[in-house]
């Protein structure tokens, strides 16, 4: 029984890439062009090729904590894959990471698995280039001053990728935390930076605005927002969160990376009845005044979605096995 069972599965352990591994491996400028083409297929539909349910999310204990499953299949990258993530708010406190993810890459044909890959370096990577395509679909100027509300992981990867698409002049830096605040303006890549006592004096008169919190209650008031500033609004990914207000909300365009997981997980939107005017993909490559009127307001909710951990997965597999070739 033992050899029968035993010599039916697997007999090799696929390779493990850590997170340094990824982050070298994963090329910021293949990945912007392949979210581009990857989140234009997913929006349109069964012709793209792009198999993705909404998250499953399980609560944990007393439901400060969450585990989701992320899969997804991508027909034109030839990719399966699914992620393992989970967000424990109070590890914060233990001076553990909040967020853990583990990417798992499987043969399209066989079904068998590839690879495991380190899920934190790609949720950073590749949320914050899908912000960065949204900043450059509709931001109007092409330089100016950011504002970046919260000093974790995701702010940090947001201005990074922000500087592939937009000449950042000047930062603005909230956190409920000022040592971390602190902490991250030394590490803003020479850019002139500034420390703010509020979330009001951080987003006045920017023309990005990256929110990375997961506040229950509204932070960004409607009325402190430049007209036709771009919102990247990255934190608060389950209903009973939001991070913009209901006047910011119903004024600005919004968009979405998913009409289906906006419409279960996003608090800013189900909170305000904010209107949905398009997915991402459905405006890469299109007039953005088609989207959103001449000094309007847009904000792009982005929740994350399976399809971009498969293209970052991709990504990074395909060009470990060149190295191991050589």
């Amino acid at each position: 029984m033992e050899n029968y069972i035993v010599g039916h599965s697997s007999s090799e352990a696929p390779p493990f890439i850590d997170a340094a591994t990824v982050y070298r491996l994963l090329d910021l400028p293949c990945l912007l062009e392949s979210l581009e083409r990857g989140l234009q297929n997913f929006s349109a539909g069964p012709e793209g090729g792009v198999v993705m349910p909404v998250r499953t999310v399980v609560p944990v204990g007393d439901d400060t904590g969450i585990m989701a499953c992320m899969p997804a299949y991508s027909r034109h990258d030839e990719g399966l894959a699914v992620k393992i993530v989970s967000v424990f708010p109070g590890n914060a406190q233990l001076n553990m990471s909040t967020h853990s993810a583990t990417v798992v890459l499987l043969d399209t044909k066989t079904g068998q698995i590839l690879s495991l890959l380190d899920g934190g370096v790609i949720t950073a990577l590749r949320t914050a280039a899908v912000s960065a395509l949204a900043v450059k679909t509709f931001s109007r100027v092409r330089s100016g001053k950011v504002a970046i509300i919260g000093s974790g992981m995701q702010a940090h990867s947001h201005l990074h990728l922000l500087h592939h698409v937009f000449d950042v002049k000047e930062v603005r830096i909230y956190s409920r935390s000022a040592e971390n605040a602190e902490k991250f303006a030394k590490h803003t890549e020479g850019t002139p930076t500034i420390v703010c006592d509020s979330v009001k004096d951080a987003v006045e008169d920017a023309d990005v605005i990256v929110t990375t919190t997961m506040t229950t209650d509204p932070i960004v008031c409607g009325a402190w927002v430049k007209k036709g500033a771009v919102i990247a609004a990255v934190g608060a990914c389950r209903p009973s969160q939001a991070e913009l207000d209901t006047e910011l909300m119903t004024s600005a365009a919004v968009i979405v990376d998913s009409r289906d997981a906006a419409m279960k997980e996003s608090g800013d939107i189900l909170r305000s009845k904010a209107e949905i005017r398009a997915e991402l993909g459905e405006t890469l490559g299109k007039d953005p005044s088609t989207f959103a009127k001449e000094g309007q307001t847009v904000v792009f909710k982005n929740l994350g979605l399976a399809i971009e951990d498969v293209i970052s997965a991709k990504i990074v597999y395909e060009r470990y096995l060149a190295e191991k070739a050589k």
